[in-house]
């Protein structure tokens, strides 16, 4: 059984100007796009199988993304049903040159477990062993309600 930290995953990608929207922030749509890959591959990580996206609960921008600054990402698994993966997942605003960051972003979503014809398979339990993963498993439950 995989544990919450194994699914851990964190990425940056640059905003560019062709990324943004007609005020020179990261548009929602490609900061959508790189959580949901990202989610994906968090889900894959945790199942060993092919998942896809079945869901996207609350998916909230606070704060925008201007050019040039990076956008932050993470994400972990932090529960499964029989075939689902919840996956939590947050964004920030990161100053490339400092590295400074602001929290911009927040969703959960979920993935679902296919085989190459789209049937849905079986996920293992998920393990939460140490506390900063039973603290990022309560802060994602509490993120749901």
């Amino acid at each position: 059984m995989p544990t919450l930290s194994d699914t851990h995953l964190e990425n940056r990608f640059r905003v560019q100007p062709n990324d943004a929207n007609n005020v020179g922030t990261l548009h929602g749509g490609n900061l959508m796009k790189w959580m949901d890959e990202l989610g994906a591959m968090s889900a894959m990580r945790f199942s060993g199988e092919t998942c896809v996206t079945a869901g996207v609960d609350d998916l909230s921008f606070h704060r925008p993304i201007p050019v040039g600054d990076t956008a932050l990402v993470d994400t972990y698994v932090y529960g499964a049903g029989e075939t689902s993966v919840k996956v939590r997942l947050r964004a920030w605003r990161e100053d490339p040159r400092t590295g400074d960051t602001e929290r911009t972003t927040g969703s959960c979503f979920t993935f679902v477990a296919v085989d190459e014809d789209g049937a849905l398979l079986e996920v293992p339990e998920l393990r939460v062993e140490t506390d900063e993963e039973e603290r990022l498993r309560q802060e994602a439950l509490d993120a749901e309600s």
